[in-house]
């Protein structure tokens, strides 16, 4: 039997364990059964190559409960350790002192390569035992040695007679961590963190069925057996080729990913790179509404098969965290814990790689069938538009795929819009105006005047259109966009005729002092035009540039800071040129001229759906009174 001391120069590095490097208690268990499958798949690397001269088996890792003596066991069929090893991999955590530690590890991502290994991921078991043993037996057939530690710097290390080569770990759960001997709660960290483990994990066993015998009658029960409870897929569908997988394959996957997702997901994307990094994943595109602050998180990291975390920001572009699916890197630099990611070259590396990948998908899905993607644009637009804003590669590559849908459910790229619109809809200065409305519905009377005029009109309704519009604006010389409403068309697409008002000045004078006592100031500017005598007498606009300031404030836009809490303002543009003006100026009773101007104000109101409340009410019992 040997004593010593573990060799760390720090007086104790259980606390620094404790406090700072392993926060989460729970992980102590993925840092465990990862040390294990680093044993099974070193020995299996080695029988490959002849250099283990033993049967490798069909090994699985095993996690029992000992609740009766506060045990918790971690057994594998790996390679296992010679004492020497032992001293080796457990005792010589050396350091030359607490401050080097904590420099060395708190920020670093070089070092990360330690976990996975025996060293500090197994000190991790620490935090919740207050012994902890290794009875471990090496392939190469030297005696078992079994180490045990109370969490001071001392240990003994003494030879056993264990017979089977791997290791055994045995954690004497501490008092404030008996939650770790509840099946429930290993079972739940056993799914959370292994559940696509690369061994097979056994925890405990489940009874299956079996089928009748032929002799058997029909009430009597069907015989039952006890199996080995696996808890792991070892072989999940990201590991495979993609020339390996089909379509069924993709969703049975994403089911099992998500099994209380019951919508299927639009199409996926199978990521599959060795160089520069290693990287695979499957990343799924489901159907999403127009909510920007959709939740996230529900892409998982993985690192060789075990999962790392659900925050996945800096690994995947922002504007793709509304995905869901698996990422699994070696590669990607975490901290010593694996808690959180680190600043690192190769971050930035496989950010721009899954965003080219998603950029070819989508591009592909375009070209092989156009109606179909067509057909999932409004599930799918909300992450293309995000991406076309926070990413400047994928705007470029976006412009071949990227969808403006009109108000009749046409679809064009954008290069097919303005050769679509560019004859008549550019005005008397060679700008080409692309108009849009943000809802059918209430901006309806608007959007048919302009298709009257053969005008097409985009339906652009994300949240996200201002601050989009305002990209290709930046980015297309002599383009610009204008909701249908922000103006009236004679002024939206200016041409070189300029009408005549059928007023003369001093009618326009008496117009405009009648509107000004009727008309209140807080909400509208009033302005006189000679439009076509067909268009509408009163329209109500709202200025493109103030109205998409405010949308761009409320969505986060930068340098909008104040805009959205400013109050709503409102044109009202008064058609000079319409009979009904002509009316309401000739009109000899102030109170008749009035009641003209607030049913048509009001109406006006009406088509914007301005109109509300109490003013609603009023606008329809007067409605009511004038057909009498």
């Amino acid at each position: 039997m040997t004593t010593g001391n573990i060799n760390v120069s720090v007086e104790n590095i259980f606390p620094l364990i404790k406090k700072f490097l392993y926060s989460d208690h729970e992980i102590f268990l993925r840092e465990l059964i990862s040390n294990a499958t680093d044993a099974t798949l070193k020995l299996k690397h080695l029988t490959n190559i002849g250099e283990a001269k033993v049967d490798y088996g069909n090994p699985i890792i095993e996690v029992k409960i000992d609740k009766d003596n506060n045990r918790l066991h971690i057994i594998d069929q790996g390679i296992g350790m010679t004492a020497d090893e032992v001293k080796k991999y457990i005792n010589e955590v050396a350091f030359s002192g607490a401050e080097e530690f904590l420099e060395k590890y708190k920020d670093s991502a070089k070092d990360s390569g330690i976990i996975g290994h025996f060293g500090l991921g197994f000190y991790s078991a620490f935090m919740v035992a207050d012994k902890v043993e290794i009875i471990t037996k090496s392939f190469k057939g030297e005696s078992a040695a079994h180490w045990s530690c109370d969490g001071s710097p001392q240990y003994n290390l003494e030879a056993t007679d264990k017979t089977e080569r791997g290791t055994e770990i045995i954690l004497h759960i501490n008092e404030d961590s008996k939650e770790f001997l509840e099946e429930s709660k290993i079972s739940e960290l056993l799914n959370k963190y292994n559940k696509f483990n690369a061994i097979p994990i056994k925890f405990g066993t489940r009874t299956e069925t079996l089928p009748k015998p032929e002799d058997a009658k029909e009430d009597d029960p069907a015989p039952t057996q006890k199996v080995d409870n696996i808890i792991n897929n070892t072989d999940p569908a990201w590991t495979k080729q993609p020339a390996d997988l089909n379509d069924e394959d993709y969703k049975s996957f994403y089911r099992e990913l998500y099994p209380m997702q019951f919508e299927e997901p639009l199409f996926n994307i199978h990521l599959n790179v060795d160089y520069p990094f290693n990287l695979t994943g499957i990343l799924y595109f489901p159907k999403l509404t127009n909510e920007v602050n959709l939740q996230k998180d529900r892409i998982q990291l993985y690192q060789n098969q075990v999962f790392v975390t659900d925050n996945v920001e800096g690994i995947v572009p922002e504007f793709l965290t509304m995905l869901k699916g698996v990422i699994d890197s070696p590669d990607i630099p975490l901290n010593v814990s694996r808690s959180y990611l680190q600043a690192d070259g190769n971050v930035k590396k496989i950010s721009s790689y899954i965003t080219r990948k998603v950029a070819d998908k989508l591009s592909s899905l375009f070209n092989s069938n156009r109606e179909d993607f067509e057909q999932k644009w409004n599930d799918i637009k909300i992450v293309i538009e995000y991406g076309m804003l926070s990413e400047e590669k994928f705007f470029d590559k976006a412009q071949k795929f990227a969808l403006y849908p009109t108000v009749d459910n046409t679809y064009f790229t954008f290069e097919e819009l303005k050769e679509k619109v560019k004859d008549n809809q550019t005005d008397k200065d060679g700008n080409t105006v692309v108009l849009y409305a943000g809802n059918k519905d209430t901006q309806h009377s608007y959007i048919a005047e302009a298709k009257e005029r053969g005008y097409e009109v985009l339906l652009l309704d994300s949240p996200i259109v201002s601050h989009l519009i305002q990209k290709l604006e930046t980015s297309n010389e002599k383009i610009t966009f204008a909701r249908v409403d922000a103006d009236s068309l004679d002024n939206l697409i200016k041409k070189d005729e300029e009408k005549i008002s059928k007023l003369s000045d001093e009618e326009k004078e008496k117009l405009s002092t009648v509107l000004e006592e009727v008309v209140p100031k807080e909400k509208y500017t009033v302005k006189l035009e000679a439009l076509d005598s067909a268009a509408s007498p009163f329209v109500i606009t709202q200025p493109e540039f103030m109205r998409r300031m405010k949308e761009m404030s409320a969505t986060g836009g930068g340098g909008m800071f104040g805009m959205g809490n400013m109050p709503e303002m409102y044109n009202l543009v008064v058609n000079t040129n319409h009979d009904l003006i002509n009316q309401i100026v000739n009109t000899k009773t102030k109170a008749k001229q009035e009641r003209l101007i607030r049913q048509s104000l009001d109406l006006a109101r009406l088509s914007q759906g301005l109109l509300q409340g109490e003013e609603l009410t009023n606008f329809i019992k007067r409605s009511y009174d004038m057909i009498k």
